[in-house]
C-alpha cells in the first residue's frame, strides 16, 4: 500500500535553543521537539530517566485512601482478594501487587477471570466466592472503573473495594469504592496520566514502601510495553530502569520464560518484550486461563517454572495457528462481501470464532486494508467483538455514538471491545460507517509515515548513531527516529538475501552507505541504475563479523520524481 511521507517541520529557533542547552546535534534537538519535549530541563530528564524523577504517588487522587485501607487490612489480619485482568498488563499488575502485599504480611488470594467464560471485569460470581471465603477487601487491577453495580453489590455484602485502573471512566459517576485510583479521573490532578495498570501498581508500591524495588521494575517494564502505552514520562523511567534488571532477573518464572523464548542472556529491548515475552504471557489468557501466566510469575520452583514456561510457549504456538486461520477466513469475507472503497469501517462477523484472538485478528485486518476494523464472534445470538482503529478515528467516541446498537462497550482511541446482539450487527455497521464518512477523509485512509527529519548522507556517523541510541527505549510515544534522504543513486548491484531481505548501497556523490530492507525484496526492480530515488530509514549499526559501521534500515523507498 502506498504510504504518505510526512516530514515533521523544523523549528530553527527552538532547535538552536536546545542545541545550546544540551550540546547536541541539531537533528537530535529536532527529534526531542518532535516528541513534544521543548524545555531543556524536561530534555535532561528524558535522557536521565532516573527513579528520583518519579512524582509523589500521593498526588494521585485516592492514593491515600487506598494505602489507608490496605494498612487497615493488615491491622485486622484480613485476607485480600486481588482481581486482575487476563492480559499481560493485568497479570503483571496482579503479580506485583501480590508480592508487595505478602511482603507487608497480608494473606492474598488471586483471581483472574476466564476470558471466554466470564468476560472482562469484576463479576458477581467471584463476589459470591469472596463472601464464602470471608474476604473483606477486593483490590481490582487493570479493571473496575466501570463496575458500578458490582461494587455496589460488594458494599451491600460487607466487602470493601479498592480500584486500581487506567481505563477511561464512563462518566463522572464512579463506583462507590473505598478508593478509585485512576489518573484519567477528571478530578485527578496527577501530573502524568498515561500509566499502564502495572505502572499504577508501581505507584501504589511507592506509596506503601517508600520506593519501587528492582524486582518490581521488571514487572512494570513488561506490563508497560505490552499494553502499548506511550514510553514517555514515568513510563519511560520504569522501562529504561526495568529492562536491564530483567536481563539478570532472579524471578524463576521470568528466567524460565527467557530461556524457553531463546532470549536468555540477550540485551533486552522493548521489541523482545512486545513481540516475544509479551505474546507468551498473553497467550494463556487467550487460549485458556491467564492464571498459568500468573503462576509462572509467582513461581519459586525451577522445575515447575520451566514447565509453566513451556506451557505458555505451546499456548502461543496454538494461538498463532488459530489466529492465521481466522485471519484467512475474515479476509475471505471482506473480499467477498465488503466494498472497502465504500465502507470506511470494516465490520466482519462469523459464528464460533475464538474470542481470545479477536483483537489480534482485528489488528491484522486493519493493517491489511488500513480501515478501522471490528471483528465479531457470534454465539447463541450474541456477538463479542474486538476493534482496532487508524489515526484520525476515535474508536471509543465512535462506539459511544452507536451505543443504542450495543449491549456493552469500552476501550480507548485505537482499541476497544464490545458486545452486540446478532440482530443489531447490520444496523451497527451502517451507523458506524455513516459516522466514518463524516470523520475519515480519503487522505486519512492511507498509511502515513512520520519522518523526524532529512539527512544528507555525509553527516551520518557512528557518533550520530550513538547519540540517537541514547534516546532509547523506543516504542509507543517515543518511536525509533526515522529519517529520509532525497535524490540518491544506486551504487553497485542490489542483492536479495534470505527471508526476502534486500541489501544495496546508496550514494549522494559525497558519501556512500549500505542499506538493508528486511522483507523488502519486492523493491529490487525499483532500483534502476541512473534513476534517482528517496529513502526513509532508521539509523543502525552493522557489526556482522567486522568493525561496526553505519547501516540504514529501510522503511520505505520511492522514485525521486514522486510527489511528497
Amino acid at each position: 500500500m502506498h504510504k504518505s511521507w510526512n516530514i515533521i517541520k523544523t523549528n530553527p529557533f527552538e532547535q538552536a535553543r536546545l542545541c545550546r542547552a544540551l550540546h547536541v546535534e541539531p537533528i537530535v534537538a529536532q527529534i526531542l521537539l518532535n516528541r513534544g519535549i521543548v524545555d531543556s530541563k524536561e530534555a535532561q530528564h528524558f535522557f536521565k530517566a532516573d527513579l528520583k524523577l518519579l512524582h509523589d504517588p500521593f498526588l494521585m487522587k485516592d492514593m491515600d485512601k487506598a494505602v489507608a485501607r490496605i494498612d487497615q487490612a493488615l491491622d485486622r489480619k484480613e485476607r485480600v482478594l486481588i482481581f486482575g485482568d487476563y492480559d499481560a498488563d493485568g497479570v503483571t499488575s496482579s503479580a506485583l501487587l501480590h508480592n508487595v502485599l505478602t511482603q507487608k504480611g497480608l494473606t492474598v488470594i488471586n483471581h483472574i477471570p476466564h476470558r471466554m467464560e466470564h468476560g472482562y471485569g469484576l463479576n458477581n460470581e467471584i463476589i459470591d466466592q469472596a463472601v464464602a471465603q470471608g474476604i473483606k477487601l477486593i483490590i481490582t487491577v487493570d479493571c473496575g472503573i466501570t463496575a458500578v453495580e458490582e461494587v455496589r453489590n460488594c458494599h451491600a455484602r460487607g466487602i470493601d473495594v479498592v480500584i486500581i485502573d487506567h481505563h477511561e471512566p464512563d462518566s463522572d459517576a464512579f463506583p462507590e469504592a473505598c478508593a478509585v485510583v485512576d489518573p484519567k479521573r477528571k478530578d485527578c490532578s496527577y501530573p502524568f496520566k498515561l500509566l499502564a495498570a502495572v505502572g499504577l501498581v508501581a505507584k501504589l508500591t511507592q506509596a506503601l514502601l517508600g520506593h519501587v524495588p528492582g524486582e518490581a521494575l521488571e514487572m512494570v517494564a513488561i506490563g508497560t510495553i505490552t499494553d502499548i502505552v506511550p514510553l514517555i514520562g514515568e513510563n519511560r523511567i520504569f522501562v529504561k530502569m526495568g529492562l536491564p534488571l530483567l536481563c539478570k532477573t532472579k524471578n524463576k518464572g521470568l528466567r524460565a520464560l527467557l530461556k524457553v523464548s531463546k532470549i536468555k542472556d540477550k540485551e533486552l529491548s522493548p521489541y523482545h518484550i512486545g513481540f516475544i515475552l509479551g505474546p507468551r504471557i498473553n497467550a494463556a489468557g487467550r487460549m485458556d486461563t491467564a492464571h498459568k501466566s500468573l503462576d509462572l510469575l509467582l513461581c519459586n520452583d525451577d522445575d515447575q517454572a520451566l514447565q509453566l514456561a513451556k506451557d505458555l510457549d505451546k499456548y502461543n504456538v496454538d494461538r498463532q495457528r488459530l489466529q492465521r486461520n481466522i485471519v484467512q477466513e475474515a479476509v475471505a469475507i471482506v473480499e467477498k462481501e465488503i466494498n472497502v472503497k465504500d465502507q470506511k469501517v470494516i465490520v466482519v462477523s462469523k459464528e464460533g470464532w475464538h474470542k481470545g484472538v479477536l483483537g489480534i485478528v482485528a489488528s491484522k485486518i486493519t493493517e491489511k486494508y488500513y480501515r478501522p476494523t471490528i471483528v465479531i464472534s457470534v454465539e447463541d445470538g450474541m456477538g463479542t467483538a474486538s476493534a482496532r482503529s487508524v489515526e484520525g478515528f476515535h474508536l471509543y467516541e465512535a462506539l459511544a455514538h452507536c451505543s443504542d446498537c450495543l449491549e456493552k462497550f469500552g476501550g480507548h482511541q485505537r482499541a476497544a471491545g464490545l458486545t452486540i446482539k446478532e440482530d443489531n450487527i447490520n444496523s451497527f455497521r451502517s451507523l458506524i460507517n455513516r459516522l466514518a464518512h463524516e470523520k475519515l477523509t480519503i487522505e486519512k485512509l492511507s498509511p502515513t509515515i512520520y519522518i523526524d527529519g532529512e539527512l544528507t548522507l555525509s553527516i551520518i556517523s557512528m557518533d550520530l548513531v550513538s547519540m540517537v541510541e541514547t534516546m532509547q527505549p523506543f516504542g509507543e510515544g517515543n518511536p525509533q527516529p526515522l529519517f529520509c534522504s532525497f535524490g540518491l543513486n544506486l551504487r553497485g548491484e542490489p542483492r536479495v538475501m534470505g527471508r526476502e531481505t534486500l541489501k544495496f548501497y546508496v550514494t549522494d556523490g559525497r558519501a556512500t552507505l549500505s542499506v538493508i530492507g528486511f522483507g523488502m525484496a519486492k523493491y529490487k526492480d525499483l532500483l534502476v541504475t541512473g534513476k534517482k530515488f528517496d529513502i526513509a530509514y532508521f539509523l543502525t549499526v552493522d557489526d556482522w563479523y567486522k568493525e561496526p559501521t553505519v547501516q540504514l534500515r529501510l522503511k520505505d523507498i520511492r522514485l525521486s520524481e514522486e510527489v511528497l
